[in-house]
């Protein structure tokens, strides 16, 4: 959810209260000039900033316990943006309208509070070490987990804060607050109790000051009277910048002895976690002690894992069968995800002699390349079912089988788990191009087949995609003939983005590439831009993954059923686009339409698009 207000103009990140009030003052553009900025005491909210009548009014936008959004006592709305858009129509509560956003200024990016990136360091490190995951692979993973794991990170992190003692007495807290520069504001939290009670040590003029902080019943922290708090590292970068009831701010962190963890209740672990670095090896072992006791989707415990080590709880992937996985597995938790080539005795080669390859009767499909085969690659200690895409060139057209080397040379390049791996080419009685298989063929037809499929799952399967089409704009690839004919399931719920055939590598100093001349075109999935102007970009295949979403939630319908070429660019043109399906969330239906924005420049990205589908998704997956 975070994610798609860090894309808004007019979300601030963590600034104070005082800074938001300066912001909106410079803007001097009169009433109902607002901001959002960053809660500062409440996980995962935000807090909204008004200005009228030469007074600044602030407003807690809190994340509910459903994962909605409200301001205090007001109407819940599904996004803080919702929030947002309410409160431009109704007052309700506030001192008056929503008018304009106080913009950011230029080249000023959202401020970053000093947790988050210690929290992606721990979220990164969980990860990664759960599926043994580099490169694209973690990145994506890192996507699909966040939401599950953010909460649980923000509420454990302040063991590994240096100001974090554990359970010491305040006897004991004295003397190390008194040791050492007796610096006003110097301060250290300890535990006092097993039922999240803690206590605030400040030192002030040589003496040491005891703050109570105790847990309410909904589980909120708070000095006696004081604000209250999600977390304690919230609250101590409240009173980092406000004493707001202490004596003075705190200033200095008075950090632990040498060797001892803020961990509760356990000495520190005899060997942490690999690949965390030296500062944060003791306490990060605690965190993810407790991250381990969190059910990912998919994964069982297992003592016999291959991801045990000496003090890592260890996991076994539940592989789902060809015809479905199981309901919530990631893409990674599949036996197909590993490249052909995991073992390192097995030798990577872009070609694959013919002798090795085995094709089986039948056609997969077909098209006016020639046929793609079912086949059995034998490698040196395995065997792999793969797809072959075998050229049909009897007239010997030497562009047909230029153009089947391109769409290979492209494939090479691509390594993401929502895109079909290219394994290799085998040039014999004909050029075959050598790729993983994927069981269930095209999304649209398995869609027309199978109308029981959930939206949640129809949801899942898009939201892959995003992914896959996030990464080729990363890398400069434009697809050019997105669609969900081109998406194949390797189950039920395991996606990949296939048929590169038309695509393009774009030069670094280029945003877009020109195509020499109209061709035999899918003009229904194509932007304005690419028909008027041949001009195709990623902003163009995010034209196409809207119609693909389209295509989706239709449960595999053609797009423009009835209408021709000609009769869809007059209705693009005069401002209409298709109504929603069925059974198409509002929400969806929404991001279909932003993806039809007419003008390229104006319509969304994938690095926008992708946390918009990854955010509803997680949404109705609760």
């Amino acid at each position: 959810m975070a994610d798609a207000v860090n894309t808004l103009p007019f979300f601030y990140g963590n600034i104070t209260r005082e800074e938001a009030e300066d912001y909106l003052r410079q803007a001097n553009v009169g009433n109902g000039i607002y901001l959002i900025r960053q809660s500062r005491n409440y996980l995962g909210g935000f807090a909204l900033s008004v200005l009228h009548s030469g007074h600044c009014y602030h407003y807690t936008i809190e994340r509910e316990p459903n994962d909605t959004y409200a301001i205090a006592g007001g109407k819940s709305h599904r996004t803080p943006v919702g929030v947002i858009d309410y409160h431009s129509q109704e007052m309700d509560g506030l001192v008056c309208l929503l008018k304009k956003p106080c913009n950011r200024p230029k080249n000023m990016q959202p401020k970053i509070g000093p947790f988050e990136d210690l929290k992606e360091k721990l979220i990164r490190e969980y990860v990664t070490q759960t599926w043994n995951l580099m490169g694209a692979a973690l990145e994506q993973a890192i996507i699909s987990q966040r939401p599950k794991l953010e909460k649980l990170i923000s509420t454990t992190a302040h063991e590994q804060m240096p100001w974090f003692h554990g359970s010491i007495t305040r006897e004991d807290s004295e003397p190390r607050l008194l040791s050492g520069p007796r610096t006003n504001g110097k301060f250290l939290i300890r535990q006092r109790d097993s039922g999240g009670s803690y206590a605030l040590c400040l030192l002030h003029e040589r003496q040491v000051m005891h703050y109570r902080v105790d847990r309410d019943g909904s589980g909120k922290l708070s000095i006696p009277d004081g604000k209250k708090f999600d977390t304690l590292w919230q609250l101590v970068e409240h009173y980092s910048y406000k004493p707001d009831g202490l004596l003075r701010v705190l200033t200095e962190p008075c950090s632990r002895p040498e060797g001892e963890t803020g961990l509760i209740g356990r000495p520190p672990l005899p060997r942490d976690p690999p690949g965390i670095t030296s500062a944060l090896q003791n306490a990060a072992g605690g965190i993810f002690s407790k991250l381990r006791t969190v059910p990912i989707p998919g994964i069982k415990k297992n003592r016999g894992s291959r991801h045990t080590s000496d003090n890592l709880n260890s996991y076994e992937t539940s592989v789902p069968n060809n015809q479905a996985a199981s309901k919530d597995a990631m893409p990674m938790d599949t036996q197909v995800y590993e490249s052909p080539y995991a073992d390192p005795d097995e030798l990577r080669s872009s070609t694959v002699e013919r002798s090795q390859l085995f094709l089986e009767d039948g056609e997969l499909g077909s098209g006016n390349f020639g046929t793609v085969m079912r086949g059995t690659y034998k490698m040196r200690k395995t065997e792999k079912q793969v797809a072959v895409k075998i050229l049909k060139n009897e007239d010997n057209n030497q562009s047909v089988h230029e153009e089947m080397l391109r769409e290979a040379s492209v494939m090479q390049q691509l390594d993401n788990p929502y895109i079909v791996r290219m394994i290799g080419i085998c040039e014999a009685e004909n050029l075959m191009l050598v790729m993983e298989l994927a069981e269930l063929g095209p999304l649209h037809k398995f869609l027309q087949k199978n109308k029981q499929t959930s939206v949640r799952n129809i949801t899942e399967l898009v939201h892959q995609v995003s992914i896959g089409m996030r990464y080729l704009e990363e890398h400069h690839f434009v697809h050019r003939d997105l669609a969900a004919r081109n998406v194949l399931l390797v189950t039920q719920h395991y996606a990949k983005i296939s048929d590169f055939g038309l695509s393009k590598a774009l030069a670094e100093e280029h945003s877009y590439y020109k195509a020499k001349g109209h061709g035999k075109w899918p003009v229904k999935w194509y932007a304005p831009e690419c028909i008027n102007y041949l001009k195709f970009s990623s902003k163009s295949d995010v034209w196409s993954f809207g119609v693909l979403m389209w295509e989706a939630y239709s449960y595999g319908q053609k797009p423009y059923k009835g209408l021709k070429g000609n009769d869809v660019m007059q209705m693009i043109e005069g401002g209409r686009r298709m109504d929603a399906p069925g059974s198409c969330p509002p929400e969806m239906y929404e991001l279909m339409r932003t993806c039809w924005t007419y003008t390229a420049e104006d319509r969304p990205a994938f690095n926008v698009v992708e946390p918009r589908l990854r955010e509803y998704y997680y949404d109705i997956a609760q």
